[in-house]
């Protein structure tokens, strides 16, 4: 692959992200992303022959992208609390920065499971749990936490992280009708969201 098809690849991704998180994959045309890539529609098919291969290769790209910026939690030095601590903080700040994302991502499973499975497995996502259970067995046994309830404590911690932004509007208006600014919430959620998970598992 030459540089300029590098190049033009790099574009097609950055507007397809745009489009396909902006309209979902049902709403998304290939004509509207090859206009976001500053491409002709040719050019866009002679990249990705179908709108189907186009949002695999998105869809696994921001899958990879979100792993690789949360490598740190595998980092066996650090102690769960800290990984904990790590999560939320840069978690809640990714969603700061990407707010559509979790409605994308939730939308894209309920609309067709079978390839959000299928796509998470060629990453091995499901592996994660495995590894962390591993590096911290002893500390998370002391807190009742094994092997079978890992995924309970993992998928609690991802829902609490990413509800307020799957339910923003909701949340917002709430939040306002008690004289309350929801970015200022966020920006407390980082701390407060990772002591309450640390003391509900050390009960």
């Amino acid at each position: 692959m030459t540089e300029n098809d590098k190049l033009t690849e790099e574009r097609i991704f950055e507007a397809a992200t745009d489009v396909f998180v902006d309209k979902g994959m049902d709403g998304a045309r290939m004509q509207d992303i090859a206009s976001y890539a500053g491409i002709n529609k040719a050019l866009l098919h002679y990249y990705f022959r179908t709108k189907d291969q186009l949002f695999n290769a998105v869809f696994e790209m921001i899958a990879r992208k979100i792993l690789k910026k949360f490598a740190p939690v595998f980092d066996e030095n650090l102690t769960i609390e800290a990984k904990i601590r790590f999560f939320f903080r840069e978690h809640i700040a990714f969603l700061q920065e990407n707010p559509k994302l979790p409605g994308f991502i939730l939308n894209e499973i309920n609309r067709n499971p079978a390839r959000i499975k299928k796509l998470l497995k060629n990453i091995h996502f499901e592996k994660l749990w495995e590894k962390l259970y591993e590096q911290h067995k002893a500390e998370l046994d002391n807190y009742n936490i094994t092997e079978d309830t890992m995924p309970q404590l993992m998928v609690s911690i991802a829902a609490i992280s990413v509800f307020p932004f799957a339910a923003k509007g909701l949340i917002e208006g709430i939040l306002e009708k008690v004289g309350l600014d929801f970015n200022k919430f966020i920006e407390e959620r980082k701390e407060f969201a990772a002591a309450f998970v640390i003391k509900a598992i050390k009960k």
